[in-house]
Order: structure tokens, then C-alpha cells, then sequence
């Protein structure tokens, strides 16, 4: 079974830094479109960090310049490495992509699961 696990998140002070990590289990997530997303409470799901089908990153603009994300295809994982946390980056953290070879990124509304994804607490 195919199967994301997310960790590393952590309760931190703002300017902090954590890295949190995304095994794939089951499934190769080096070489697809794979991403980073956050819930906060009252706030949708979004995309905060993405390795696009051009392999390239792309950020949310309000973590450009704070956030990396990155992958090991030794091991199988992706990271995302957070400088600089203010609460505003406080959510639930999860990982996901194109698990089923579509091709394509899809919209958050569309992945057909999601793993328990890590939380990330930013305060002082």
C-alpha cells in the first residue's frame, strides 16, 4: 500500500528553524511532482513548496527566501527545511504529489488520501 509519513514538526519559538521529512513508502517520490502543503485552523489546505514535472521548486510567497525543499533519492524522502518561523506558519504540515502517474500536480480537492501529516507550533 502506498503510503506518505510525515514528521519533524515540532513546537518552536518565532525565528526558529525545524526540517521536516516525507518517506514514501511503497511508491518512488524522487522523480515526480511532489509538494509541501499546510492547514491552519479557519484556513484551506494550501501549497507552500512544490518540485513542479520541471523538477524545479517553487514557493508561496510568503515563505520564499525562509523555506527549501529538497530530496534524497537514496532514502526516498523530501524535506523542507523552515527558517525563520513566525506563527503565521503554525499549521499541520503534510506531503503529497503525483503518486499515480498522472502527469501532473493535481488540486488539493483531488488527491484520493493523505497521510497523518506533522504539526508545526510557532510561538513565543
Amino acid at each position: 500500500q502506498v503510503q506518505l509519513v510525515e514528521s519533524g514538526g515540532d513546537s518552536v519559538r518565532p525565528g526558529g528553524s525545524l526540517r521536516l521529512s516525507c518517506v514514501g513508502v511503497g511508491i518512488d517520490i524522487t522523480q515526480n511532482a511532489m509538494g509541501w502543503y499546510r492547514e491552519a485552523p479557519g484556513n484551506r489546505r494550501e501549497l507552500v513548496a512544490v518540485f513542479n514535472t520541471d523538477g524545479a521548486p517553487h514557493y508561496l510567497d510568503s515563505v520564499k527566501g525562509r523555506f527549501t525543499i529538497s530530496r534524497d533519492n537514496n532514502k526516498n524522502t523530501m524535506y523542507l527545511q523552515m527558517n525563520n518561523l513566525t506563527p503565521e506558519d503554525t499549521a499541520v504540515y503534510f506531503c503529497n504529489g503525483d503518486l499515480d502517474g498522472w502527469g501532473y500536480l493535481p488540486r488539493v480537492a483531488d488527491f484520493r488520501s493523505w497521510g497523518q501529516g506533522t504539526q508545526v507550533t510557532v510561538s513565543s
